[in-house]
């Protein structure tokens, strides 16, 4: 690995993507959102390159606060966007990598379901792909 990422860096890579599968779990149906986190959480373990150590490193550092899906909207969202810009200007095959394992991790929380999505999970996959893609 060429990039070194300092603390504050991978504080914010692990929050957008744990973010995102805590927003995909909250935006689930009731008794489904511990199957959407668990699907989710593995997909983001099984990232490789830095994304993947980033990831997988045993830490507390991620605080997601908030009564609402919004409150935690407001943290999520603009750290996916700060999580992919970072990325894209220290190491572009890593914000590539970033990318991808997201909307695995989102994609994987969105299949716990019969069929389609639901309505609100689709929604909520669409807006994490949004901020991904506004960097």
């Amino acid at each position: 690995m060429s990039v070194t990422l300092a603390d504050q860096d991978k504080t914010t890579l692990r929050t957008a993507a744990y973010g995102a599968v805590s927003l995909m779990s909250a935006a689930g149906a009731a008794g489904s959102a511990h199957k959407v986190a668990t699907e989710g959480s593995i997909a983001l373990t099984s990232a490789t390159g830095l994304v993947g150590h980033v990831l997988a490193a045993k830490s507390r550092d991620i605080k997601l606060n908030g009564k609402s899906t919004a409150d935690l909207a407001d943290q999520v969202l603009p750290a996916l966007t700060a999580a992919m810009s970072l990325l894209k200007q220290q190491e572009p095959a890593e914000a590539d990598n970033f990318r991808s394992t997201v909307i695995v991790a989102i994609d994987a929380a969105a299949r716990t379901h019969q069929g389609e999505p639901s309505p609100t999970l689709a929604d909520m996959a669409r807006k994490i792909t949004e901020a991904l893609d506004a960097a």
